[in-house]
């Protein structure tokens, strides 16, 4: 299993009783792709930091329909799941691993003890709060103000570029989950894509066939 120090973001620049502690308190997981690791309620599960695979972080409605706020890959920090430590904010958010995964888990009153008494760790984890709700807020903006197809694009090819293949193995219903909507629109879009020849759809993946027409979609205003 990857050790704690080679994926902490900033490990280098903490002192060594600081890493001493994080080391001695965080606990290593495995999980298969699939696994709701917190559910958004109140519990307190911790920060999570991934090893390897990657995690999603969702939010769903009352109706149950699910929404993508960002993924974490290897190196990348989840400081939702530990908000019991953040003064006056709680977030029920979701996290389910989006493939077979691995990540430390370190105790929230461990890392904001730490956090108090170390001007490095308080700098890092205040510009990783405000890059996820930069992150939010993007995808605020896009839910409010893109057209569907666009945002549909967009996805497609953030997939692309996050996996390395054109060949991208995801069904209606997740791409559904992802972006917040309903299957049959996810559905009806994509033939709308086919039948431009931007992409081919199979059981179970998408193929994408013309990248450039897809990005052509997301450069119109």
């Amino acid at each position: 299993m990857g050790r704690l120090c080679e994926v902490f973001p900033i490990w280098d620049a903490l002192t060594e009783g600081e890493q001493s502690v994080l080391t001695a308190a965080a606990v290593h997981r495995l999980v298969p792709g699939g696994t709701l690791i917190h559910d958004g309620g109140e519990e307190c599960l911790g920060l999570l930091v991934v090893s390897s695979g990657w995690l999603r972080a969702f939010i769903m409605s009352e109706e149950g329909r699910e929404i993508t706020l960002y993924r974490l890959g290897p190196g990348e920090i989840c400081l939702f799941t530990g908000s019991c430590m953040l003064k006056e904010m709680q977030f029920d958010i979701a996290i389910e691993a989006g493939e077979d995964s691995a990540y430390w888990v370190i105790p929230a009153p461990v890392y904001k003890d730490l956090m108090e008494h170390s001007t490095t760790l308080a700098l890092y984890t205040n510009r990783l709060m405000a890059k996820r709700f930069s992150e939010v807020m993007w995808l605020m903006e896009q839910v409010l103000f893109k057209r569907f197809d666009v945002r549909l694009a967009t996805f497609l090819l953030s997939e692309y570029q996050r996996s390395g293949t054109s060949h991208l193995p995801l069904t209606h219903d997740q791409i559904a989950r992802h972006l917040g909507t309903a299957r049959e629109v996810v559905t009806r879009m994509l033939k709308n894509f086919q039948q431009e020849g931007w992409v081919k759809l199979s059981r179970g993946s998408v193929d994408i066939i013309d990248g450039q027409g897809l990005r052509s979609l997301c450069a119109t205003p």
